[in-house]
């Protein structure tokens, strides 16, 4: 599959795909933070695209991808299962933990977990 825009609970979202290239640079980014401009508010990014580095705060590059998205008022969902990452790292897991209460990033096991997140009355938050 491509990536493609579903509705979920009434707003936009572009599903990346799966198998598509690989997120590993700033202009990565960017070029999602583009193909968002088609309309969508909310951008799901499987987990398995991510480069590893994404998962390792120490090489900012998490807060660096996240940045792009807050600065083109996009919300940014990484979608996956992140476990593995999470045991290994308590400063990630706060980090998950500090996104998933707010707005703009958030980290969500799967595309239901995102369509339940988004009907939930604090999801504008």
């Amino acid at each position: 599959m491509a990536d493609d825009i579903r509705e979920l609970t009434g707003v936009q979202v572009l599903v990346c795909d799966p198998d598509g290239p690989p997120i590993v640079t700033e202009q990565d980014a960017l070029d999602l933070v583009g193909a968002a401009f088609l309309g969508v508010e909310v951008v799901a990014v499987p987990a398995s695209r991510l480069d590893p580095r994404f998962f390792s705060l120490g090489t900012r590059f998490a807060g660096d991808v996240m940045q792009k998205f807050v600065n083109y008022r996009l919300r940014l969902v990484v979608v996956g299962d992140i476990s593995a990452h999470l045991a290994a790292s308590s400063a990630l897991r706060a980090l998950v933990q500090e996104s998933n209460r707010g707005g703009h990033v958030w980290f969500v096991p799967d595309l239901d977990a995102l369509d339940a997140r988004l009907a939930a009355p604090a999801a504008g938050a």
